[in-house]
């Protein structure tokens, strides 16, 4: 009778288990055939047209590694990637530290109501359409028209050339940058900083730490992976900045602001040269995934995930 029992419930537990383990895949279903769909795919299909001349009027035709021996003879292709990487140091370090000192210093506002005020300032630029600050941006800085240049002339100096000299225009796009897009990195700091408990606050305060040293041994070692993930995300958007050069610069002045993902665009969509663009493409998301698994692998060495 005994022996009868525990069969039974062992039964019982199997069939539990599957339905369990069956649950579980239906309800990771419709993520996984998303990333099927939209990522899996995609990488999949961008690498097999690496290997073809493709206009989309004419059928596929097979080059083999034409297209990958043209990108290393193409000239845009250090000029492309150069900006790119400019780009990356000036935006990633802009975006990860001073996002993180803004948190911090509208974190420390004990008045609710004005922080929240604040908040609500600081992010709502993040949630306009990201052309529409770029037409007003190019008014603004326009050499001979922009009302920037106005006032510059009533000081009695001459038009700076805000987005027509090569240097001065990565100075333009990082104003239009952290403006329109810091909102994003200033709510996931803040976020990460609402989760540090505030008696460790508290604690060092009667010990008679100062500010300073309360936000570098106590707040920025607690919200480690929240830096963490705001500079691998970071990162990976600086490495496909396209928005930027495409609507205040158009890639110039010359080819200043060419980044790869602009070369990507006007190699398919406006020359119709599909496999070619897709070499690109491809070996920019190779560059984007050995940085992030780096990343990853060197995060264990400072991300720290459990302060209790």
């Amino acid at each position: 009778m005994k022996r009868s029992n525990t069969v039974q419930k062992s039964s019982f537990f199997k069939k539990k288990n599957r339905w369990d383990n069956i649950s579980a895949y239906l309800f990771l279903s419709p993520a996984l055939l998303g990333f099927t769909i939209f990522i899996a795919m995609p990488i999949i299909a961008t690498f097999a047209l690496c290997f073809f001349d493709y206009n989309i009027i004419q059928p596929p035709d097979f080059v083999g590694l034409d297209n990958f021996k043209e990108f290393f003879r193409d000239p845009n292709t250090p000029i492309s990637f150069g900006n790119t990487f400019k780009f990356l140091v000036i935006f990633t370090p802009m975006h990860c530290i001073l996002g993180l000192i803004l948190a911090y210093a509208v974190y420390r506002i004990r008045h609710g109501r004005l922080r929240n005020v604040i908040r609500g300032i600081v992010y709502f630029p993040s949630i306009v359409t990201t052309a529409s600050v770029a037409i007003i941006f190019v008014q603004m800085f326009a050499t001979d028209t922009g009302f920037i240049n106005y006032y510059v002339r009533q000081l009695g100096m001459n038009n700076i050339p805000w987005l027509t000299d090569s240097n001065l225009v990565y100075l333009t796009l990082a104003i239009f940058s952290f403006w329109k897009f810091i909102g994003t990195t200033f709510l996931y700091y803040f976020i990460g900083l609402n989760n540090v408990p505030e008696s460790y606050y508290e604690s060092a305060s009667i010990d008679g730490a100062n500010t300073f040293q309360i936000f570098t041994r106590i707040t920025v070692p607690l919200i480690t992976p929240t830096i963490f993930f705001v500079v691998v995300t970071n990162m990976i958007g600086v490495f496909q900045t396209f928005d930027e050069p495409s609507l205040i610069t158009n890639g110039g002045p010359g080819t200043a602001t060419r980044t790869v993902a602009l070369q990507i665009y006007r190699t398919a969509f406006q020359s119709n040269q599909f496999g070619y663009g897709a070499t690109f493409a491809f070996v920019l998301f190779l560059i984007i995934m050995v940085v992030t698994i780096i990343q990853y692998v060197g995060q264990k060495k400072w991300v720290v995930y459990d302060y209790e």
